[in-house]
């Protein structure tokens, strides 16, 4: 059985792990109460299956081939309403200027956690038995050959939309965001890495999904890190979490309102994934995120608020953020 740890038993494994150059899995919550640090030797696969952009246990393991339904619920207008609202009097207050505000999903498909894993397609995936799944696109920090990477995702379209990239490169609200959260970013590299710097600015890449495809913008931005920060992986770590890009800006505060806003815990629901190789490490952003819990399965997923937000917008981007990313059954076996 997995054991969580506390925050200080994590950072001291990661420390240790990276040290002696053992490779290591690490999953750390959004709220760093329950982290994860599991050497890769000791993993089951029975119990966890990873893929962090091609590391995997899960090799040879295929899935069942069979036709799906996926049905989503989202909550309410009004409850997304009342939450986005608040969000507004605290950025008009001056208390945050980015927020991401997100909510669970009520969800129904025939597929176990397990399939769902096995059929997704992402960088970052992630299946823990009876728990959850995740298949997220989002990078939160590479680290090799002395240099830290991040690249930061903010801004979503439907890929479908006539002229998509142009208007999602050219919306004001979007331009605002994204430079915000790699200001952020940057930040956060220089508390650990010298010589900070954006090295690729606001590019578009496509994911597929059942639904569709959506369009998603990212930047690079690399730092130099410390002679001996094999040994500091874990306070390296930790001292950047949460994730910028999945929390806002200034981070402090905006936690606080974030939990005042969804009034619950994200549990790992935007927390990091990991994997040390015992040279390098890449860890992603824990989005895209299937859950089980006693009421039945809820994907969580949630945008990025700011003053000229609309409502109605950020409601419609949290919905369509709900899916499964990979095609049909006809879509798979077609030529």
């Amino acid at each position: 059985m997995i054991q969580t740890l506390s925050r200080a038993e994590a950072i001291a494994r990661m420390n240790a792990y990276g040290k002696e150059r053992k490779p290591f899995l690490f999953l750390i919550d959004f709220e760093m109460q329950r982290p994860v640090v599991l050497k890769l030797d000791e993993i089951e696969a029975e119990e966890l299956l990873f893929d962090i952009n091609g590391q995997s246990n899960a090799a040879g393991l295929e899935p069942s081939g069979e036709s799906f339904f996926f049905e989503k619920h989202p909550i309410s207008r009004d409850r997304y309403g009342r939450a986005f609202q608040l969000v507004q009097r605290h950025l008009a207050a001056g208390d945050t200027y980015l927020l991401n505000l997100a909510f669970p999903t009520q969800a129904r498909t025939n597929l176990s956690l397990r399939e769902v894993f096995l059929r997704s397609r992402a960088s970052y995936r992630l299946w823990w038995k009876e728990h959850f799944t995740c298949f997220s696109p989002e990078c939160f920090v590479t680290m090799r050959d002395g240099q830290i990477a991040s690249y930061p995702m903010k801004g979503t379209i439907d890929a479908s939309l006539p002229g998509a990239e142009a208007l999602l490169l050219g919306n004001e609200k979007e331009k605002a965001e994204h430079a915000t959260i790699v200001d952020l970013i940057r930040n956060d590299l220089s508390m650990v890495a010298s010589r900070v710097q954006v090295t690729k600015y606001r590019y578009v890449e496509e994911i597929q999904t059942h639904q569709g495809g959506l369009l998603q913008s990212s930047s690079e931005i690399v730092g130099r890190l410390p002679g001996d920060y094999l040994e500091r992986l874990g306070g390296i770590i930790f001292r950047l979490l949460p994730a910028g890009s999945v929390s806002g800006a200034p981070k402090g505060k905006t936690v606080e309102v974030i939990r005042a806003a969804e009034r619950r815990p994200r549990g790992y629901y935007t927390g990091v994934c990991g994997l040390f190789d015992g040279r390098s490490l890449d860890s992603g952003v824990m989005i895209r995120f299937l859950e089980s819990e006693s009421g039945g399965l809820v994907f969580k997923s949630g945008g990025g608020i700011t003053a000229r937000s609309s409502e109605a917008e950020e409601y419609d981007e949290m919905a369509r953020k709900v899916y499964l990313p990979f095609l049909t059954t006809a879509e798979a076996l077609a030529p």
